[in-house]
């Protein structure tokens, strides 16, 4: 999980309530530029003095980080010597090439480093992450909203190990920590036993095609009912009469579900450019993709019919033809048109009913 770190320096009467919504939250630090506004913080929650202006202060109190300003390593080292027991690390702002040079040699150096970057572009945070590679180190970027934030931890695919964030109202601190701290759990999947598979006629189905390369044992989940999925393969196996299309799925007829993250659902019809939908692993790995591109077309369909091991019913309808394939257990790739009753393949079996997506207690039948 990134860090997520809350800056009050300048919240003013905001700053009692924002030091307590982070300790509330279990954020990992709060930063202050005067030792006294750290003294309330219990020591669950990291306490960051951050020096960039003014003098130096002659006691740090509490702080458990002082962070200052790489242009004053002379005071800081001094200030290291009269607290050897403290942790310290650097403050760099880039904005040409000559800070941007500081802050490599700071990441690959420092214990802690903390970086603003002036200028709206994230290449000298690459710069900065690729010049960190075999560093261990910990790099906080200074983001100026919960969208900047989404941003930084995924540059590289990595990011930085946490972001800092001045609030502008409570409630804010939740957010950032709602949007660094997201992650995409495993999803437990089950084997289904096909006890049917016929021809259905005519329909529109959805081709998902995501900005994301997936891996031949990855695909999304796609069932006629919220409770019952079957994961559908990514176009990553060669076909003798086509191109493989590693980013896409055929996934199914437009009014089936998908997951667009572990709870929620949408109809394949909803989905468009710029939307999220689940990649989901054949050992029930999962992480979100975005969605840059749904192709509906009019094709025959193909109607599977499934079982639980509990014995509840499970259906997909499909492009009926023979590239349309199903993932079973240990990865197999299944071409669709010649599963039989009998064979086995992999689902998902969601808990609640749905309403608009979002899972809910009620009653519910599906057909």
């Amino acid at each position: 999980m990134k860090q997520c770190w809350i800056d009050v320096r300048t919240a003013g009467a905001l700053r009692a309530a924002l030091c307590e919504e982070s300790v509330h939250l279990g954020l990992h630090a709060v930063v202050a530029s005067d030792p006294a506004h750290l003294a309330p913080l219990p020591p669950t929650i990291r306490r960051v003095l951050l020096c960039t202006d003014g003098p130096l202060p002659d006691d740090i109190g509490a702080a458990d980080l002082v962070v200052v300003d790489h242009r004053r390593r002379a005071d800081a080292g001094r200030l290291r010597e009269r607290f050897p027991d403290r942790r310290f690390g650097t403050y760099v702002e880039v904005g040409d090439p000559e800070t941007l040079q500081e802050a490599c040699d700071a990441v690959r150096r420092e214990e802690c480093t903390v970086l603003w970057f002036r200028d709206p572009t994230n290449i000298p945070l690459e710069i900065v992450l690729a010049a960190a590679a075999d560093a261990d180190g910990l790099i906080v970027t200074v983001v100026a909203d919960v969208d900047e934030a989404k941003v930084h931890t995924g540059v590289l695919e990595h990011g930085p190990g946490g972001v800092m964030f001045a609030p502008s109202a409570p409630g804010e601190a939740g957010r950032l920590r709602d949007a660094v701290g997201e992650q995409s759990p495993d999803l437990p999947l089950v084997v289904l036993t096909v006890s049917g598979v016929s021809h259905a006629g005519m329909g529109e189905r959805a081709c998902v095609d995501t900005c994301t390369y997936l891996r031949q044992d990855e695909g999304i989940l796609v069932g006629s009912r919220a409770k019952g999925m079957v994961l559908c393969v990514s176009e990553t196996h060669p076909l003798p009469y086509m191109p493989t299309r590693p980013f896409r799925v055929n996934a199914g007829a437009i009014m089936s579900y998908t997951l667009t993250d572990h709870r929620r659902t949408r109809y394949l019809s909803e989905l468009g450019a710029g939307s999220t939908v689940l990649a989901v692993s054949a050992d029930g790995r999962t992480r979100r993709v975005t969605v840059g591109r749904v192709k509906i077309e009019t094709r025959p369909l193909l109607s599977i019919d499934a079982r639980t091991p509990a014995g509840e019913q499970v259906n997909l309808i499909v492009q009926d033809d023979w590239h349309v394939r199903i993932l079973g257990p240990g990865g197999a790739v299944l071409n669709s048109t010649h599963l039989r009753a009998g064979d086995q393949i992999l689902g998902h079996l969601p808990s609640a009913e749905r309403h608009v997506g979002y899972p809910i207690d009620e009653l519910c039948y599906e057909q």
